[in-house]
């Protein structure tokens, strides 16, 4: 797909707040004491960081696996990103997967709280690196 330097900004800008606004999301549902849910929408909010920097950087990925695989080759491969936040991208991944596909399994308060924080951070660096080029 090709976009236009315009329709690029206007995504990408979409996919920052997006993913802003899923992290508060993540805040009020887990008040509520949903943590599976919680856990799934931390990583749709680092998913969502992670496609508007591929977006931003003329980069296509179809699929979750392929976005993860492409930010790990494009931005951690090359140091942009740190081993630790391709470790969170995939932690947030598995915990998305279990917690919506597993049968009989929950993620607690204690799994997913210590995350919030590290994907508040994550998604303000990819929003820095985004707005720095």
């Amino acid at each position: 797909m090709t976009l236009k330097s315009e329709e690029r900004n206007t995504i990408v800008a979409y996919r920052l707040e997006k993913a802003n606004s899923t992290i508060q999301q993540v805040k009020d549902i887990g008040n509520l004491g949903y943590w599976s849910l919680a856990a799934s929408r931390l990583y749709y909010a680092v998913y969502y960081a992670c496609v508007a920097l591929l977006i931003h950087n003329g980069i296509e990925a179809s699929t979750h696996r392929g976005v993860i695989r492409m930010v790990g080759d494009k931005f951690v491969r090359t140091g942009i990103l740190t081993p630790d936040d391709s470790k969170l991208i995939g932690r947030l991944f598995t915990m998305r997967q279990t917690g919506d596909y597993d049968d009989l399994y929950d993620w607690e308060e204690s799994d997913v709280t210590p995350l919030i924080p590290k994907a508040e951070e994550f998604v303000m660096r990819i929003s820095n690196l985004i707005h720095t080029k």
